[in-house]
């Protein structure tokens, strides 16, 4: 069996590769739309496989180099899955006065977790970040959107032990 577009044979493309000619489709291929294309990809798994950069890379014959460096360079791109719980701790100026560092070392020794990453059981997602702009709850933590003030390395650890014991580590799926 041939194509009518090119008389090559016709092969299977597996659903990973669908989706990246689908999105390469979507903007014409064409390289400076690189941004969304990875935005689309994100989309649909939850963060940016390795494998489908690989693709997205060869697709449009750029140096995978490039897309990791958009990829690293924007904090909206993740590339391994989020956590089922999300906790955001600030270490800006205040709150690291106040203790914030030892947290965010306790909470990654604990978790086995690092800086910007997700824990082995993808429970929690963890981001230190400069300035959540609440220098009044200093050191500050935000679990899921909700704040926790005054923190400590204790109290940091025991709310996301309480998320632990509340809900089971959510399984493997495949998007596939």
């Amino acid at each position: 069996m041939t194509t009518a577009m090119n008389d090559q044979p016709a092969t299977a493309l597996s659903d990973d590769e669908r989706i990246i000619e689908k999105i390469v489709a979507r903007y014409a291929g064409d390289v400076g739309m690189l941004i969304p294309m990875m935005q689309d990809i994100q989309a649909e798994h939850g963060y940016l496989p390795v494998a489908q950069l690989r693709r997205l890379a060869k697709r449009l014959q750029v140096p995978l180099s490039r897309i990791y460096a958009v990829a690293t360079f924007y904090a909206s791109f993740r590339l391994a899955p989020k956590g089922l719980h999300e906790v955001t701790l600030c270490v800006g100026t205040v709150c690291h006065l106040k203790g914030a560092g030892h947290i965010a070392e306790v909470i990654c020794k604990e978790f086995q977790v690092e800086a910007g990453g997700t824990t082995p059981d993808g429970l929690f997602s963890f981001q230190p970040v400069n300035c959540v702009g609440a220098c009044a709850l200093a050191p500050v933590m935000i679990v899921d959107g909700k704040y926790h003030a005054s923190m400590t390395p204790q109290s940091a650890l025991k709310i996301l032990h309480d998320l632990s014991a509340e809900k089971p580590a959510p399984e493997k799926e495949s998007r596939k």
